[in-house]
């Protein structure tokens, strides 16, 4: 078997997609080379890289200045900023898109995070960014809000293919790939080709834990402390076990005769945030076929150095996974709110992140205008 970490996961089934992107990266050629040497093969993005990418140094000045010239206010600036970064980055990975038939060589954008409650406006925002980036190998970023479950049904029906995100719970997971289902039905009675609609679920992990572990630690017992670290991969372990269940049903098979592809679960949140934890545990422990691990930076360079890839580790351990969770239940550990406060976290963050690239993108058409 080859040396390489990242080649073996990819060998395994895990497609390997970076949790990143900025012009810099762009520029300086930086994707390229990680395409080329580190197996990435997609990129994700959301409110807080952006924010992140623009605040620092100066690869967005000269387009802003332009922008700034012809008058262009800061939602505007913010929407040709962000897609002219996901369109360049998707001509990058056209030939990826090319020999997976369009799997992999994906790059996925957010619609903006506070619309999250607003079912209409999230599908008329990805509808809009569909258009404006152009380009077939896009994922259109929709969270697995309760609000966001039949925009994603909409938007699919519509033809586009989404990046299902902040998915915390299994049975949310469920409703995702009935919306889903619901929403390549409504496709295919719209005569759209179901074989050009592609689409992942994200599967939040490392913040299960870290949600988890706090109120272990506050509950206290030795029975408590023995779960640390538990929870998120049995969580994942249990979506995909209802992966694997929804897409053997009949109703899935019916849409697989008619050209559909399956909606592949991607971990995300793969960054180790304990330093008493491996900084890889999220990519060793969740290898399995038909899945995407997209990580940040430190953690694609801690696999390709030190991944410990054996083989499957997810298939089969359901049982072992729910035992996890029974265990947390009988420490006092409340699984629903847990959930949902990780949903309501995971928005507020967001939103947090799109105050902070409007007030960066502000100062800038300011500075541009002086």
């Amino acid at each position: 078997m080859s040396n390489d970490k990242l080649a073996q996961l990819s060998e395994a089934g895990v497609s390997i997609w970076l949790d990143d992107l900025s012009r810099e990266r762009l520029n300086t050629g930086n994707l390229a080379d990680l395409i080329r040497d580190k197996h990435v093969v997609g990129v994700t993005t959301n409110p807080t890289i952006f924010a992140n990418a623009m605040s620092k140094g100066e690869a967005y000045d000269e387009q802003t200045k332009e922008l700034a010239a012809r008058g262009a206010d800061v939602e505007a600036t913010i929407r040709e900023l962000t897609t002219t970064d996901v369109r360049n980055a998707a001509d990058l990975f056209r030939d990826v898109y090319a020999a997976t038939n369009g799997v992999d060589g994906r790059v996925s954008i957010e619609v903006d995070p506070r619309l999250a409650k607003d079912s209409d406006k999230t599908v008329a925002e990805a509808q809009d960014l569909w258009k404006t980036v152009d380009r077939p190998n896009v994922l259109i970023k929709i969270p697995a809000t309760e609000e966001g479950l039949p925009a994603i049904t909409k938007t699919l029906a519509e033809g586009i293919s989404v990046n299902v995100t902040l998915i915390f719970s299994v049975e949310r997971y469920k409703a995702v790939i009935e919306a889903y289902f619901a929403g390549l039905e409504q496709a295919k009675a719209n005569g759209h080709d179901l074989k050009g609609i592609h689409s992942v679920a994200s599967f939040f992990v490392s913040r299960v834990d870290s949600e988890i572990d706090k109120r272990l630690g506050a509950i206290g017992t030795d029975e408590a402390k023995a779960l640390r670290g538990e929870a998120a991969i049995a969580n994942a372990r249990l979506a995909y076990a209802a992966f694997e269940e929804l897409f053997a049903s009949d109703r899935w098979k019916k849409l697989a005769e008619a050209g559909a592809n399956a909606q592949r679960p991607l971990w995300a949140s793969t960054g180790v945030k304990d330093p008493e934890y491996s900084d890889t545990r999220y990519v060793d422990q969740l290898v399995v076929k038909d899945t995407v691990n997209t990580m940040p930076e430190k953690t694609l360079d801690a696999a390709a150095d030190h991944a410990d890839v054996t083989g499957d580790t997810v298939t089969g351990k359901g049982a072992d996974a729910q035992a996890v969770f029974d265990k947390l239940s009988a420490v006092g550990i409340d699984i629903t709110d847990v959930f949902l406060t990780l949903e309501n976290e995971g928005v507020e963050k967001f939103e947090k992140s799109w105050t902070e690239l409007l007030e960066t993108v502000t100062g800038q058409l300011e500075k541009a205008k002086d």
